[in-house]
This record gives structure tokens, C-alpha cells and sequence, in this order.
């Protein structure tokens, strides 16, 4: 087998991996990117071929998580636009700030990356945890419905019910201006680099919304492809983008979002997370060697 015919079969394979993850939790780009420098890629051009091409893995993604995303439109008008706005600026500084900066800054960014997945599953089960939110995968019902399921259940609720304040329900379906910040930031963070953008949006929107976590990761899909997409276009309209790497990328991670999508919540989380801190860990010593 050739060199090139192999490292294509290995792009092929880790857009595959990293459609996977993005989809399941984020931070396939720890996968991808760090292989694409261990071929020899400038870190720049790295950067932009890997974002381009995992654009359609997302987008394949957010498919598979359809039904989930039912009753969230206003949620993602507001917050997509935080995404967007960030985006753009994250994408307009990788371009414009020397390449040097880019290489200083990623090991940094590669270090919270790492960081960030491996302290998720705490964060996951402190959200889970949280008066309102129901279990991580367990499908349960939506805020203020658990409970309602049969008569005797809302003659018990209406026997005992006392009046309360309820929150505005504009403020609890879409989060308030600082969520809209935060996401605002993770879309700068992500349209410059982008490594666990996708663990940084769960982390935020389940603080800050009482919903499912199956229900939140759609909409952190959507946000963080609103991101990827609009950097891609900036990248293929202002700079050089190695359409090989990305076509091969965007092959594999297509297939890796239905993946993510139908059976990537089957597969041991702790797994997953390992496979990312090592070549995280990976990338940083070849950045700082």
C-alpha cells in the first residue's frame, strides 16, 4: 500500500472518529487536527482544512438529532445568532493575527480542550443533578411536566399545590443576555480553534437551561455548526484550503454523525474520553517539542 493511499485511509478514519464525537460530546477536532500535523500540515492550513471539512459531519449530526431539536426554535434563533456573531470574529482573527500567534496560542487552547473533556462527565452529572433537569439519557420528561403522566398523579399535584412564581417563560426557553454572551464567546473560541467548543456549550447551556441533556446536545450540534459553517465560509472565500484533506474529512465525518447520532450514546463515554485526552496530550508535545 502506497504512503499517500495509507494517509488518506488514516484522514478518512479520523474524520470518521471526529464526526463520532462531535456528535456525541465534542472535541473531535483533538482528533483530527493533531493527526493532520503529524502529516506534516502547517498549523493554519490544518486548522481551516479540518474546520471546512467537518462542517458536513455536523450538519449530519444535527439530522440525526432532529427530533430532539422539536420546540427549540426560538431557543436557537437567539442563541445561533450568538454563534454567528462569534464565529465570524473567531474566524477573522485566525486570519489576520501572524501565524506565530496561532502557534502559541493553540497549545494553550489544546490544554483547555483537554481539560475541559476530562473534567465533562463531572459537569454532566452536576448539571444532571440540578433541581429541574432531568437524567442524561434517560429521555425524561421536559421541566415542570415529570409527574403529570396519569389522573391520580394530578389529583395529588392539585391537592397539594401552593402558589409559586413562576419564571418568565421567554427567559426559561431562550436564557437570558449572559448566556447569550457566553455562547457568544464559545462561538470566537470555536471560530478560531474550536477543540471541545462542543464540551464548553453543554456546559454552559445546561447551567443555564432546566432541560434534558439529550435535548441540550441537539441544540449544542446546531450552535456549534452555525460556527464551523460560517468560519468554513470565511476560510474558503479569504484563504488556502487543502480541498483533499477536507473532502476526505468531510467523508468520514458525514458517515461519523449518524453514528454519533444513532448509536454513539450506546458507546462507553469513558472510552471516548481516554481516545481524546491521548492524542490531545499527543498534539501538546509535538506543539512544545
Amino acid at each position: 500500500m502506497s504512503h499517500d493511499l495509507l494517509q488518506a485511509l488514516v484522514i478518512f478514519a479520523v474524520g470518521l472518529a471526529a464526526g463520532t464525537i462531535n456528535t456525541v460530546v465534542g472535541s473531535g477536532t483533538l482528533i483530527t487536527f493533531p493527526t493532520l500535523l503529524a502529516f506534516g500540515y502547517a498549523p493554519v492550513l490544518a486548522n481551516v482544512s479540518n474546520n471546512v471539512g467537518l462542517v458536513p459531519g455536523v450538519a449530519s449530526g444535527v439530522f440525526g438529532y432532529r427530533a430532539e431539536l422539536t420546540g427549540q426554535r426560538r431557543r436557537i434563533l437567539r442563541l445561533g445568532s450568538a454563534s454567528l456573531g462569534g464565529g465570524l470574529v473567531g474566524a477573522i482573527l485566525l486570519l489576520t493575527l501572524p501565524q506565530g500567534a496561532f502557534k502559541s496560542i493553540v497549545p494553550a487552547l489544546i490544554g483547555v480542550a483537554v481539560v475541559m473533556v476530562v473534567i465533562q462527565p463531572r459537569l454532566a452529572a452536576w448539571v444532571a443533578a440540578r433541581p429541574g433537569t432531568a437524567d442524561p439519557g434517560t429521555g425524561g420528561d421536559a421541566p415542570g411536566m415529570r409527574g403529570s403522566g396519569t389522573a391520580a398523579d394530578a389529583t395529588r399535584a392539585t391537592a397539594v399545590a401552593v402558589p409559586v412564581t413562576a419564571p418568565a417563560p421567554a427567559t426559561e426557553a431562550i436564557g437570558g443576555p449572559v448566556l447569550w454572551v457566553l455562547v457568544f464567546l464559545a462561538g470566537i473560541y470555536g471560530g478560531y480553534f474550536g477543540a471541545a467548543q462542543g464540551v464548553l456549550l453543554i456546559g454552559m447551556l445546561g447551567i443555564a437551561l432546566g432541560d434534558t441533556m439529550q435535548r441540550i446536545n441537539a441544540v449544542k450540534n446546531v450552535l456549534a455548526g452555525l460556527v464551523n459553517g460560517l468560519a468554513a465560509i470565511v476560510f474558503v472565500i479569504a484563504t488556502h484550503v487543502d480541498w483533499g484533506v477536507a473532502g476526505l474529512i468531510a467523508a468520514g465525518s458525514i458517515i461519523g454523525g449518524q453514528l454519533g447520532a444513532r448509536i454513539g450514546r450506546r458507546l462507553p463515554p469513558w472510552g471516548l474520553r481516554v481516545l481524546i485526552v491521548c492524542v490531545g496530550v499527543t498534539a501538546l508535545v509535538r506543539l512544545l517539542a
